[in-house]
């Protein structure tokens, strides 16, 4: 079992109500774990958002917390409810309501990585599940919880980026419709997660760093932004997908050469999104 489900980093000064979280970055891979699957190193590793901890780390020097995953996203998935028990991995689930998440293998605890490669030859016991949940997931969201609960008493909202990095193929077919392909994809439900004048600002802090910003699709935000974005009451959560070949060699899953330029350009997107939420920027009243 991992020591650490996760990482809180806290600025020096926090002000603003603009948390980052990074539940897919995780690389901690314990090796009981390891013996379980039959993948290799780079196998095991290819659906884990890597190097976005990192990327979105100049977020203490703006004021605002980082919350990341050190548990890895193969053996548990953060952005997933812990009722989402896969059958086919998982002994003594019963079969559940469809759920296209669960039926493509990427329930609480994923059956596959990327491209549908299994990572057990078997099922786990139902038992090796729940302790992963209760020793990885339920510390992780209560953590989450607090940081935004804290926050919201703080400044009377708060605004949680939750950070994520989507293959660069996952872009292909928009390229082969003929329309420009985007660099970050963010998701909001489709308006339910987040007040629109904060996408809008988001969206803006990207544009302006000379990225190509598309909304929804094919990312429209999974369990985090469902769960905590409740813009009625002053919680908003924003998916952030950003496409990984723009700082990383994808198939060693190692920086590129465009890594620290990269990183550059990212904290001045970082920047102004944390200004966005500093009390001046939208009275409370505007919600």
């Amino acid at each position: 079992m991992p020591q650490h489900a996760f990482n809180i980093s806290l600025p020096v000064r926090r002000d603003t109500s603009v948390i980052f979280a990074s539940p897919h970055s995780g690389r901690d891979y314990p090796p009981d774990f390891l013996r379980q699957s039959g993948l290799d190193e780079l196998a095991i590793r290819s659906s884990e958002d890597a190097f976005v901890d990192e990327l979105f780390s100049p977020a203490l020097r703006h004021g605002a917390p980082l919350l990341s995953a050190s548990v890895p996203r193969a053996y548990i998935d953060l952005n997933r409810s812990a009722d989402e028990l896969d059958p086919a991995v998982i002994e003594g689930v019963r079969k559940p309501s469809h759920n296209p998440r669960v039926a493509s293998g990427l329930g609480v605890v994923p059956r596959v990585v990327a491209n549908g490669q299994a990572i057990y030859s078997g099922k786990i016991s139902r038992e090796e599940a729940e302790r992963r949940i209760e020793t990885c997931w339920r510390p992780y969201h209560a953590a989450l919880r607090g940081l935004l609960q804290e926050t919201h008493g703080l400044f009377g909202r708060a605004i949680l980026i939750d950070c994520h990095s989507m293959p660069h193929e996952a872009m292909d077919s928009v390229a082969r419709s003929g329309l420009r392909r985007p660099d970050v994809v963010l998701g909001d439900r489709f308006g339910a997660a987040a007040h629109g004048w904060i996408v809008d600002l988001v969206e803006e802090a990207f544009r302006h760093a000379g990225l190509v910003v598309t909304r929804n699709t094919p990312f429209a935000g999974a369990y985090v932004t469902q769960c905590y974005g409740r813009p009625s009451t002053g919680y908003h959560a924003l998916q952030v997908e950003i496409d990984r070949a723009l700082y990383m060699d994808e198939r060693a899953i190692r920086p590129n050469a465009r890594f620290e330029s990269f990183r550059r350009l990212l904290e001045g997107v970082i920047a102004d999104i944390a200004h966005i939420g500093r009390p001046a920027e939208k009275p409370l009243a505007a919600e």
